[in-house]
């Protein structure tokens, strides 16, 4: 099976200190589903940049659907992050905007036409358990309700790749869990799943999900994921 990602020999540094992260090399798959977990300060967060094409890195190669992503001119590469849905560990909604119009962005800044927007919108906002929340500004919403809006404006344009950083960092654990099967559902329609998380209680919760371990910058992994038992406690 062709890879979707490829990092090879990737490195980042931030101005002229020591790198961030240093000989970066995995792949991803089409339709796998993936957690990235790590301590804090470990690196995640800059790899998901790397990723979702936030940043450059300061060496190596990156593919990204048969595309090199380094050496790709900057005009293009907003082409490649369409492709991308993010899920931001803030959330990063636009306030002055409700729901339903926070997660019609991607769509309307991809031209769609306002009379098309309506069922897709309506619908990804009913399928994260939001949908009578739509007119709501983001202000007047709960963490766990800010949370499912921001899941739903990354995936109502149907990425190929889906990554989340932390995404259930700021709920209670029931609410972590629906958010999960929410990754899971999205999953089994073929995109792939990156899931950035140091909550060891997550993994494992994924059938055939694998793992990638940040420490101190260096990745190891992917390997498959413990079964939920294994790891402790029920989520």
């Amino acid at each position: 099976m062709d890879s979707i990602v490829q990092f090879e020999n990737v490195g980042l540094r931030y101005g002229t200190g020591a790198e961030t992260l240093s000989d970066i090399s995995f792949t991803l798959l089409p339709g796998r589903f993936y957690f990235l977990t790590g301590t804090s300060g470990a690196g995640k967060t800059s790899l998901l940049k790397l990723l979702f094409l936030a940043q450059r890195p300061s060496r190596g190669l990156i593919k990204l659907f048969d595309t090199d992503a380094v050496t790709l001119p900057r005009e293009q590469l907003p082409d490649l992050r369409r492709r991308i849905g993010v899920v931001f560990q803030d959330f990063r909604l636009v306030q002055h905007l409700s729901a339903f119009d926070n997660v019609a962005l991607p769509l309307r800044v991809a031209g769609m036409a306002e009379d098309e927007l309506q069922e897709p919108v309506t619908e990804m906002l009913d399928w994260v358990g939001i949908g009578a929340r739509a007119s709501a500004r983001p202000a007047t919403l709960s963490g766990g309700e800010q949370q499912r809006v921001a899941i739903a404006r990354a995936v109502v344009a149907r990425p190929d790749i889906l990554v989340a950083d932390e995404p259930t960092g700021n709920v209670d654990p029931d609410m972590a869990l629906r958010l999960l099967q929410l990754f899971e559902g999205l999953n089994k329609l073929g995109t792939t799943v990156v899931v950035a998380t140091h909550d060891l209680h997550l993994q494992g919760r994924v059938r055939d999900a694998q793992v990638m371990r940040l420490d101190k910058g260096r990745l190891s992994g992917p390997v498959t994921a413990q079964p939920a038992l294994a790891v402790g406690r029920a989520l």
